[in-house]
This record gives C-alpha cells, structure tokens and sequence, in this order.
C-alpha cells in the first residue's frame, strides 16, 4: 500500500511538469504544421510532429503503467510505405493520431489540477506528522481554535503528530484515488480503440481464412494423389489382368464377351476417375504450376488459345487451384454457349496482384449470375480476389479475376 501511494504521488506531481511540456509542444506542432501545410513542407511537418506526439504518448502510456502495473498498449497500426502524401493519409486516419494529441492538451489542466491537489495533501498529512520540529518556530498566538493549542503547546504538536498519523490512510487513499482517476482518463484516450480492435480482428480473421483454404486446397492435392497413385492405380492393374485373361481366352465364347466387356467397364470407369481427379485438383498444378495446367487446357480445348505469361512463375497453391476453375469455365462457356472461335489468356503479376483474364470472340451476352460464375465468384472471393465478366450482347466476353499476393 506504501508503494501505491508513492507512485501515485509520484505520477501526480510528474504530471504537472509533464502537462507544461506536452501543452507547449502541442501548440508549437499544431501552429507548425498549420502555417506549413500551405507549403511542400506540410507533409514532412506533419509526419515529423506525429512522430514526436507519439513518443510523448507512449512516455505517458508509460507514466499510467507505475498506476496500471503496466503501460497502456500502443494503439497504432502499421502507417506502410510509399510516398509522403500516401504515409501522410495513413497516419491522418488513425483515431489514435488525433486521441493523442487531445490528451496532451488535456493533461495540462488535469495534471496542474491533480498536482497541486497530490502535493498539498502530501505535504499537510506530513507536516502534522513532523510538526514538533517546526511549529514552534512559527508562533502565531492569533491562529484560531483549535489551531492555536496544536501549534503553540507542546501537547498540541505531539497531538498534531497523532492526528497526522491517523490521517495518513486517509490521504494515500486520496492520493491513489486522484491518480486512478488521471489514468482512467489517459486510458480511455491513449488506449487501443475500436478501430484498432476491429483491424486486428480483421486482420485475424484473414488469417485464419487463409489458414482454412490452404488447409483445404493441401486436402484436396492429397485425395487426388490418394486417387491417382491408388485408385487409378488398381483399376489400370486390373485392366491388365483381364487383358492377360482375353488373350488366354481367344477362342471365344461367354466368358470371352463378358471378359471383354468388363474391360470396356473398366476403360470407362477409369477414364471417369481421371476426370474427377482433374476435377479435384489437376496433377499438373502442383508439378508444373498454373502455366503449365492452363496451357493443357489451351491443348485440349476446340478454341484456337493464345496463352500469355511467364512460364517460370509460380504462385500460391489456393490461387493456381482458383485461376485453373476459372480459365476452365470460362474456355467451356466460350465453347459451348458463345460460339467463339478463339481465346486469348493473360497471366499477370505485379507487386500487389496476379490476374487473369480471359477473352473471347464469341456472341456474347453471358449471365454474371449463372451457377457456374456464381461459384467461381464465391471461390474467387473467399481468397479477398475480385471476379468480373463483361459481355455484351455481340460480344468480346471478358472474365477478369484478380488475387491479392497476399493469398
């Protein structure tokens, strides 16, 4: 409890050094940065002033924490790179920019309020309990009652001693009362604020999707591994007996025509599996990346394709999957539904984005709200991606789907 009241009383007699400071610099930055702002030097001014304001409040962060038991958590978020204009903007925007710098204009008053009021409370409960050393050297036979007998008898000093000494919780109880009531105001402007809950939460949420279709496209690549090397595997074994057995029966009859048809059963069930497992997850995907699968897709398709991109480049597993339904869809509607006669894909990746679009020459006027698109929207945005389709009655149609890298 000592301890407490120490640091209260030293965080209210801090404050009213530090509320002069932090008064005069919030004027000299706000005159600062207002005169500048009509000048190429406003940008520089201001990110120059918020970088100072905001070392002043985290010392105050800091300052609440000898209250607190801990400082008060930054609220800022990440300002980025870029140009000035662009870093300006962010830190603009920022609730905590502006919550900082009304407490530094706020603590002044508080602070000289809190204080004065910490000091004089200290300074009273101690010198009843020191009084006779001192109040014998300031006689005053005109003080009134009942401060006449405590200051010029001898009784009453030790008495002043006494009624100090039962005072004292009372006045730590004061001092601890008046800096907790300081620190509540400094939290509820200093602390984190719902914006910032909300882009951590945001940003967690994010994460944890990522995490989600990554795990799911990882799921998806093993089935059709599983498929592939064990399934496909068995019947194209099988396929091999009953044609070992075909030869052995050449001389026809019943089990000769069921032989041979279950081949055919089997020929058909297999070449079924390798669609289901294209349709999962095309092998080629994961071993020669999102060129490679779309440029079989070109090879396969009736369309005369014209491929665009680097071929070496690879990018995340949940894109490529995405990118490879969306070409596909879009190379089937072209073919079936717009009587197009050639396509041409674009692969593009820049810093932010990888994109791929899709046009073809056909009639045109594809429904953006069909089931196929509307699924393919649905995967393209559930990787923060946009999907767009323009198609005007005659056509070109276009398909546009865009990820962040980020995905």
């Amino acid at each position: 409890m000592g301890r407490a009241t120490a640091r209260a009383l030293a965080y209210l007699a801090s404050g009213l050094v530090a509320g002069a400071v932090d008064l005069a610099w919030s004027l000299a930055a706000v005159l600062g940065v207002g005169l500048l702002s009509i000048t190429q030097l406003g940008g520089p001014a201001f990110l120059g002033a918020a970088w100072l304001t905001r070392r002043l409040a985290t010392v105050e962060r800091h300052r609440a924490g000898w209250i607190l038991g801990e400082p008060i958590p930054a609220p800022y978020l990440p300002a980025g790179g870029g140009s000035i204009r662009q870093r300006v903007a962010a830190i603009g925007a920022q609730p905590a920019t502006w919550r900082d710098l009304a407490w530094l204009v706020l603590l002044f008053p508080i602070g000289l309020a809190g204080g004065i009021a910490g000091i004089v409370i200290a300074a009273v409960d101690l010198a009843a309990i020191v009084a006779p050393l001192w109040a014998w050297a300031v006689p005053n036979p005109h003080a009134p009652f009942p401060m006449r007998p405590l200051m010029t008898t001898t009784p009453g000093r030790f008495g002043l001693t006494v009624i100090g000494l039962m005072l004292l919780p009372v006045a730590g109880w004061l001092l601890r009362t008046l800096a907790r009531l300081t620190v509540a105001v400094a939290r509820a402007l200093l602390a984190p604020g719902a914006h910032r809950r909300l882009v951590e939460r945001a940003t967690r949420l994010a994460e944890t999707r990522a995490r989600v279709v990554d795990a799911q496209a990882a799921e998806l690549r093993r089935i059709e591994r599983d498929l592939h090397d064990g399934a496909q595997a068995r019947i194209v074994a099988a396929g091999m007996t009953l044609a070992l057995a075909a030869r052995k029966l050449r001389g026809g009859g019943a089990a000769d025509t069921d032989v041979a048809l279950a081949r055919r059963q089997l020929d058909d069930a297999l070449a079924e599996l390798r669609r289901l497992v294209r349709g999962i997850h095309p092998p080629i995907l994961t071993d020669r990346g999102l060129h490679a699968a779309l440029a079989a897709l070109a090879a396969d398709s009736p369309l005369r394709v014209d491929l665009r991109g680097d071929q070496s480049d690879r990018y995340p597993a949940a894109v490529e999957s995405a990118a490879y339904f969306v070409v596909a869809e879009g190379l089937t509607n072209a073919g079936k539904h717009a009587d197009a006669d050639a396509c041409q894909i674009d692969l593009v990746r820049t810093a932010d984005t990888i994109s791929v679009t899709l046009a073809d020459d056909g009639q045109g006027g594809a429904d953006p709200a069909g089931p196929g698109l509307d699924g393919l929207r649905r995967r393209v945005e559930a990787l923060d991606g946009t999907l767009t389709l323009t198609s005007p009655p005659g056509g070109p149609t276009i398909l546009h789907a865009e990820f962040p890298c980020a995905s």
